[in-house]
């Protein structure tokens, strides 16, 4: 095996590195990313089922007498 193989094997292996290095990164900002939107479509949620409650107490609205 010639030095130039050798070299480039190296240089190769540290090339499968890097862009392994890299995808995990990627990887674990996506996951990052995913679980921040999930708490904001969470709060969000939680925040319209309050206003839906202030908006609409307990007692109002419940019963209707038409008869008259």
């Amino acid at each position: 095996m010639d030095s130039v193989s050798l070299a480039q094997g190296v240089v190769a292996a540290n090339v499968a590195k890097t862009q392994n290095a890299v995808a995990a990164k990627l990887m674990k900002m996506n996951v990052d990313a995913n679980k921040s939107i999930a708490d904001l479509l969470e709060s969000a949620s939680n925040n319209l089922q309050a206003l839906a409650d202030a908006a609409n107490p307990a007692g109002v609205g419940g019963n209707l007498d038409i008869k008259a």
